[in-house]
């Protein structure tokens, strides 16, 4: 059996994978070893619980606030919230420990749960392998007043929408922006922040029922954002997904804007007012080769991690950098967030096209985008792609074929049963080809 945690939590099919007794038993868990390793010494424990809107969101944030209380902490609800709004109200209540029912961009019959420490900070490996460790070992029960206390948070929204909007280096007044919360679980703070900051906001994808969250909105769909985008002559479109700990944009034209090209873009801009720290960004190695060439080009360093939102914030804690993040949209702003926000980018992102006065399709010329070709195989043992030598011998094959015009790259998906092939070249017809040809063999080779 693999590792029960991937690169943003424990995500799955909800009811299937993911139970009700599961959630009960992980969140009991993570309450004995956080407090195990001393983080509710000398004080009685509080964990903040939000999620997205999905139903099965409904039963699961309901056991692991019944998971939390019977292990002793007091819970403070705070419904349906964006992740990084979680996160933050974790470290602004001060709480021990937050939870977040949500499996981001996945569709709607997944579910995940995602835990923040002390400071709203994600869980090192380490201790979400005790945590997986601990699950169902017998345990000593409070009862009487010991057990936890359970309310409903009822200012989180306004809490985290007064945060972004004091942050913000400029308003938005005399933008027009559409905002596509993916039915999800922006769909009320995305849009009032944008408004409380200036802007003339048009909303898509903000009625969630449950049910529709990523169904042809958000981040993984840019369709029905473009079309708005134009229809309503708007400057630019933001796009999150279900839990909105991302951004992904379009210009006044329609076309896409990547969290590649966004992050060009907020580079330059921190920079100019001295914000970014040691002129660095750190970013993915599924990072776009055209975004390395660019800010280079600028005057500013690039370093690479792993893929995951949490590997990037690991370096750049452990750097003091202050703007990192990922092609699909997770951007890290760490002097204001301890997680990836889509609201929070998106506000940045519209800020630096205000102030500026330039189109965002202006902006993102500061880079080209190499042609990149990304495949999902799915119906394969993902774990084995690291050692099989065929797919070794043909990634190989391939790298010198390319022949410094391009890259390759092959990785299991921490979130999703599937190997991702990623390659760059010259020409798009070449990065598909070659893509193609590799996702042939990681099937054949590496079939279930």
């Amino acid at each position: 059996m693999g590792r029960l945690f991937g690169t943003d939590g424990v995500r799955g099919l909800a009811n299937k994978d993911i139970t009700a007794e599961l959630a009960l038993d992980l969140s009991v868990a993570a309450a004995h070893v956080l407090a195990e390793a001393g983080a509710f010494t000398g004080h009685r424990p509080v964990a903040v619980v939000g999620r997205d809107p999905r139903a099965s969101g409904e039963f699961l944030s309901a056991a692991v606030i019944a998971g939390l209380a019977s292990a002793g902490v007091d819970v403070h609800v705070a419904g349906v919230l964006p992740t990084p709004a979680v996160s933050f109200l974790t470290a602004e209540l001060n709480a021990d420990l937050g939870v977040v029912l949500s499996a981001s961009h996945n569709a709607m019959p997944d579910n995940g749960i995602k835990f923040f420490a002390r400071g709203g900070h994600k869980l090192e490996d380490s201790l979400e392998d005790r945590i997986e460790q601990r699950l169902r070992v017998d345990w000593d029960r409070p009862v009487g007043d010991q057990v936890g206390r359970v309310k409903t948070l009822d200012d989180g929204a306004a809490r985290y929408v007064a945060h972004l909007l004091s942050v913000l280096p400029n308003r938005l007044d005399g933008l027009r922006i559409v905002i596509d919360a993916a039915h999800g679980a922006a769909s009320i703070v995305s849009p009032q922040a944008f408004r409380a900051a200036g802007a003339d906001v048009v909303v898509i994808g903000t009625e969630p029922d449950g049910l529709n969250i990523n169904d042809g909105y958000g981040s993984t769909h840019l369709g029905m954002l473009a079309t708005a985008v134009v229809e309503h002559q708007a400057d630019l479109g933001i796009a999150h997904d279900g839990d909105a700990d991302r951004c992904l944009a379009v210009d006044h034209t329609g076309a896409t804007i990547d969290g590649d090209q966004i992050m060009a873009i907020l580079a330059l801009a921190l920079r100019e007012r001295g914000a970014l720290h040691q002129d660095t960004l750190v970013a993915t190695v599924m990072s776009n080769l055209g975004m390395f060439i660019a800010l280079e080009r600028e005057g500013i360093a690039v370093r690479q991690t792993a893929v995951g939102d949490r590997y990037v914030l690991e370096d750049m804690r452990a750097g003091g950098y202050s703007l990192g993040g990922e092609q699909s949209g997770h951007v890290i702003f760490l002097d204001h967030a301890t997680t990836g926000d889509g609201t929070l980018t998106g506000l940045m992102l519209a800020a630096r096209v205000a102030q500026t006065n330039r189109s965002l399709h202006d902006l993102a010329a500061v880079m080209t985008r190499m042609p990149q070709t990304l495949i999902n195989v799915k119906g394969v043992d993902k774990d084995a792609v690291e050692t099989n030598a065929a797919v070794h011998e043909a990634v190989a094959a391939q790298e010198a074929v390319l022949a410094g015009s391009g890259r390759v790259l092959l990785r299991k998906s921490g979130t999703e049963p599937v190997v991702r092939v990623m390659v760059e070249a010259a020409t798009q017809d070449q990065a598909q080809a070659t893509a193609a040809r590799l996702a042939e063999v990681v099937k054949r080779e590496l079939a279930l």
